[in-house]
């Protein structure tokens, strides 16, 4: 039976991870939590085309989608209210556990509390270094909590500051410069790792307590934000995926006993030494999730071998309205087709956004055609830019402010 999805990633984030809930694109990828479903339940509206545009590219058939549910991003508050959406029969896989979801679908004893005590960088940290001895190829840099200014100076920079609850990189902060941060109290310190690589592991704690690995990726990282992943053939050096598949299945076995169940995963930064520094513990769905996700849709489609890229925040060069993002989605689309990739699009719903930006994957059989489809997109949305700027996009945008006042269409097809 297909699986109802729920996008509660803004809700997850605020439970878990010290970021006020709202508006938000993210949970869209909470339509790749499994290879079939069923029913999406998303927070904000999404347009028709881009529910065909999934159904069409991966084979789902008939697709549901019950967008707009919560504009504040508290979807289980929302659907609390909406019991008919969901049957006491159906699997039910949201973003993460949350105690608003719990309500509606109670998670097993002792899930709630490993996510909170191991979704805190402190807390992973501490468990890496239990795990850490007699494993070769692991390194766990040195991290405190720090009490006041007066204890960064000294500290050879550059450093790491963290908040101890954070995702996707918000909270985290390289310093580089003296003095330091204003406000530090409470921070964690870290050993700043000069990477060449971010590798991560993605896995599954079973029911009956089994960690069943998922597979290895090589995430996109810009300053400290994530970004995206590329997973499949020649992602990673083959090392790489040995050693962060070694201590990551180790992690999970140790989630297993404090009682977590559900996937996971493990993030590391591969030191220019040799070794994997792990940095954080995901104990929800994941952005590699996505990816790992499409990939297992595809092989079935096209057969076995595809490699998988996520681009979660690709800027789009102008603000557009759903039917001229849905003709630019299909030229892209078409470009890609040229150059032996898959495109898809992950996020819709940043488009009209100050800053616009879309979710995108691509997925093809090797490396350097997902570097040439990048290319081509990226080149595409510069190009967009350039032409609305051109043409004076800011009179675009406020006759489309206008129409959206009046409750007319935003575009004529």
């Amino acid at each position: 039976m297909p699986a109802i999805h729920v996008g509660n990633v803004a809700e997850y984030n605020s439970a878990f991870g010290g970021i006020s809930a709202g508006r938000d694109h993210y949970s869209c990828l909470a339509a790749f939590a499994s290879p079939r479903p069923g029913l999406v339940v998303l927070p904000l509206p999404v347009p028709e085309w881009w529910i065909r545009h999934l159904s069409e590219t991966l084979g789902w058939g008939e697709l549901r989608v019950c967008g707009g549910l919560a504009a504040d991003g508290q979807v289980s508050a929302a659907l609390a209210g909406r019991p008919e959406l969901i049957s006491s029969e159906a699997t039910v896989l949201a973003w993460g556990h949350t105690p608003a979801f719990d309500r509606i679908r109670p998670a097993p004893a002792g899930v709630l509390d490993c996510i909170r005590r191991f979704e805190s960088k402190r807390g992973s940290h501490e468990l890496f270094r239990e795990l850490a001895p007699g494993r070769p190829g692991i390194r766990i840099a040195a991290q405190r909590r720090v009490g006041s200014r007066r204890e960064l100076r000294g500290a050879a920079m550059p450093y790491v500051l963290k908040t101890e609850y954070g995702v996707g990189g918000v909270g985290t902060r390289i310093v580089t410069t003296t003095p330091p941060p204003r406000r530090v109290r409470g921070l964690l310190l870290e050993e700043y790792i000069a990477g060449v690589a971010n590798p991560t592991y993605d896995a599954v704690v079973a029911a009956d307590g089994r960690v069943h690995p998922v597979g290895t990726g090589a995430m996109t990282i810009d300053g400290t934000r994530y970004q995206g992943v590329t997973i499949g053939p020649g992602a990673l050096p083959a090392e790489q995926v040995r050693t962060a598949a070694g201590f990551g299945a180790a992690v999970g076995t140790a989630l297993a006993s404090y009682g977590y169940r559900g996937w996971y995963d493990v993030d590391f930064v591969a030191d220019r030494a040799g070794p994997l520094v792990p940095t954080e513990i995901n104990l929800r769905l994941t952005g590699p999730a996505v990816a790992f996700t499409l990939q297992v849709a595809l092989d079935r489609l096209h057969g076995a071998g595809h490699v998988v890229r996520t681009l979660d925040c690709l800027p789009l060069g102008a603000r557009l309205p759903s039917t001229a993002l849905r003709e630019h989605v299909t030229r892209l689309a078409g470009r890609c087709a040229e150059l032996g990739t898959i495109l898809l699009v992950t996020i819709p719903t940043a488009a009209l956004d100050p800053f616009p930006y879309l979710g995108i994957a691509l997925a093809s059989r090797t490396l350097r055609e997902l570097d040439e489809a990048e290319r081509a997109m990226r080149t595409a949305n510069e190009a967009l830019g350039t032409m609305f700027t051109r043409y004076s996009s800011e009179h675009v945008v406020t006759a489309v402010d206008r129409r959206r006042r009046r409750g007319a269409p935003l575009w004529r097809s």
